[in-house]
């Protein structure tokens, strides 16, 4: 409970401009990502980033951010625990 209530504390900003470059604060944990997804921990939750030609032009977790150059054609945002078990895995999800 406490957790949240420091999560709430933190900021996070998000800045898409022409839907080609994606600047992110409050960044924690870069997952995975390739030139169609890009999945990343916040502060606020896992951001699953879906596009083409994505690339990561800037990240720095000590300061929480990243910037993302590429076509961007969805965010979405799920809960740290929809991660679930490593043994599972992100495709294992998918494919469900």
């Amino acid at each position: 409970m406490d957790d949240r209530k420091i999560v709430k504390n933190k900021s996070q900003n998000i800045i898409l401009e022409n839907r080609e470059k994606l600047s992110i604060s409050g960044v924690e944990h870069l997952d995975s990502f390739n030139e169609n997804l890009i999945i990343i921990e916040t502060l606020q939750g896992i951001l699953t980033i879906k596009g083409n030609g994505l690339d990561i032009n800037k990240l720095n977790l000590d300061d929480g951010n990243i910037v993302v150059q590429g076509l961007v054609q969805s965010l979405a945002y799920s809960d740290k625990d929809s991660l679930g078990s490593k043994g599972v895995g992100f495709l294992g999800k998918m494919f469900k």
